[in-house]
């Protein structure tokens, strides 16, 4: 995780194509906010347009999905480190799938009483703490975390698909958008949340880094020079599924981001190991990407966002099963 010439220089590129991406996805259309006008509102002198615009309308989902993919880029690569599977993701152990569960179980006996965010938190807080209790071991063993959260995640997805299917048929709809991820309606409190979230935790992660360094060198090596695997392991799981947990109660579950961000930061900074704070903006700038295509991006128009990662993602996830694969078969 050390910073070298080449991470330094491959931050700066994608801090700048997040922001122009970002401006780019403020500017375009017929509601356009451009540079001139955000100086304005700088300033305090933009119009009544421009600060509805920036207030109500693509201010918020811009903050809220750059939030969201900053997490799930953190938690993919905290989940990729401490448990050594390069397919692994919060994901995978059921989080995604338990907020799905919890937000189509909250509308089933609660319509309109509990919030989805709430929803989905308590939903997926009940899958983690169920794979927790179900290896027998906590999170000491990676391979049991993630065989259970397979598990977890199928049977979490037989209840939304019930719920969905044959209690509320006529939510079914409403409910869509939410449990494949989606950026649409948000607001300035939700922007809020997922910043104060992220200030929260990354101290804490840059608390834990030197542990993670140690994890590198594996398990007994780690223990040897005083650190402590099984602890490390938990706390970064725990803190994998914290920020993975604030994305899903501000955007919904969005599929594939924290799998493919990791990856991707691994391969543009050219070295092994952890990248914390590239996988991170590699997360923001796939989730500014997406939301700019279904806001401008022609078939794409009107999708909710976790329809475009999922359809990428998918083909991803395909691309480092059949390098693995090859890899095993060398």
């Amino acid at each position: 995780m050390a910073v070298t010439r080449r991470s330094a220089a491959v931050g700066a590129v994608l801090l700048a194509a997040v922001l122009l991406g970002g401006i780019a996805t403020l500017a375009w259309g017929d509601l356009g906010v451009g540079p001139r006008d955000l100086l304005e509102a700088t300033r305090g002198e933009a119009g009544a347009k421009t600060m509805f615009v920036l207030e109500r309308l693509r201010g918020p989902r811009l903050l809220v999905g750059i939030g969201a993919g900053l997490a799930l880029g953190l938690a993919g690569s905290l989940f990729q480190t401490v448990t050594r599977n390069p397919l692994g993701s919060p994901d995978v152990i059921g989080l995604g799938a338990g907020a799905g569960a919890g937000v189509a179980v909250a509308t089933l006996f609660a319509p309109g009483l509990v919030p989805a965010p709430v929803g989905a938190l308590a939903g997926a807080g009940a899958a983690i703490a169920l794979v927790h209790v179900s290896t027998g071991l906590g999170f000491a063993s990676p391979s049991r975390v993630i065989i259970t959260g397979i598990g977890v995640s199928a049977m979490a997805l037989a209840i939304t698909q019930y719920v969905v299917a044959v209690a509320l048929r006529d939510a079914s709809t409403q409910l869509a958008g939410y449990l494949v991820g989606s950026l649409n309606s948000r607001s300035l409190q939700q922007a809020l949340f997922i910043a104060v979230a992220l200030l929260v935790l990354i101290p804490l992660i840059a608390l834990l880094s030197h542990d993670l360094r140690m994890m590198d060198l594996g398990d007994q090596l780690a223990d040897a020079l005083g650190g402590s695997a099984i602890r490390t392991r938990t706390l970064a799981i725990l803190l994998a599924v914290a920020l993975a947990a604030a994305a899903v109660a501000v955007a919904g579950p969005i599929a594939f981001v924290a799998l493919a961000a990791p990856h991707i930061a691994r391969r543009m900074s050219g070295a092994p190991g952890a990248h914390l704070t590239l996988s991170a903006l590699v997360g923001a700038l796939i989730m500014v990407l997406a939301d700019f295509a279904v806001q401008h991006g022609g078939p794409l128009e009107n999708l909710p966002v976790g329809v475009v990662t999922a359809g990428v993602g998918g083909m991803y996830l395909g691309y480092l099963l059949i390098t693995e694969w090859k890899r095993a078969d060398a």
